[in-house]
């Protein structure tokens, strides 16, 4: 599971230029990120790709709080997005995409109590996360509400992300694409979807212990 993470920053303005052939949203967003943030997210617009401010924390057309909504689905249990309500429009209209992340946080419990630790590509590229999303225009205030979940599956095993949350729950992990699957996925039906559901392999991530953000991490950052 992921709650908090690091948006990618200005300085990767190119590397999103050179795998999507678009440009970061020329907005402001936080330097960390928790569910209800808006951060750049890549999606299809008439086919090509496109990157835009996005709530981290899904909300279906017909969720009633929608402002508060996203902070109880900001992840979509891949073995359960095709039948869960705020999930099953997005899965089955195909609408595949992924957050763009620097880093992200998960707690690691081995000492007893939680400690924040940061996991990140080993090669400190962007990691791209496999995401579904909703985008509508909403019939009472007329504003346009896009929004995403990340994708987590099974992380029994995995040399990483088995470190993480308390020894009695499930270790799950959000899935980090490969360049080599970032169209694939935007272009996948939902069969292809599924078999790009993988733990990372061997080596791809890495992890440390992080310290806690400062009183300004969580400021608003305008990048352009």
């Amino acid at each position: 599971m992921c709650s908090n993470f690091q948006p990618i920053k200005n300085h990767h303005a190119n590397w999103v230029k050179q795998h999507f052939n678009c440009d970061l949203p020329n907005a402001e967003w936080r330097s960390e990120a928790y569910p209800t943030y808006p951060v750049p997210f890549v999606y299809l617009e008439n086919g090509q790709p496109r990157c835009e401010l996005a709530q981290f924390g899904l909300v279906p057309h017909w969720a009633t709080d929608k402002k508060k909504f996203g902070l109880k689905t900001y992840n979509a249990r891949s073995e359960t997005v095709h039948e869960k309500p705020s999930y099953r429009n997005a899965w089955k209209e195909r609408r595949f995409g992924f957050v763009l992340a620097e880093s992200f946080y998960e707690p690691n419990w081995e000492t007893g109590k939680a400690v924040r630790w940061r996991i990140k590509r080993a090669d400190s590229e962007p990691a791209a996360i496999a995401s579904i999303w909703e985008r509508f225009i909403d019939k009472e205030t007329g504003e346009i509400i896009f929004s995403f979940s990340m994708l987590t599956i099974n992380a029994t095993g995995h040399e990483v992300m088995k470190h993480f949350h308390k020894p009695e729950d499930e270790k799950r992990s959000v899935v980090v694409l490969s360049e080599s699957e970032y169209q694939p996925w935007l272009h996948a039906n939902q069969d292809e979807a599924k078999s790009m559901l993988n733990l990372a392999p061997s080596g791809f991530l890495m992890s440390e212990a992080a310290s806690l953000a400062k009183s300004g991490d969580n400021q608003s950052t305008l990048f352009i």
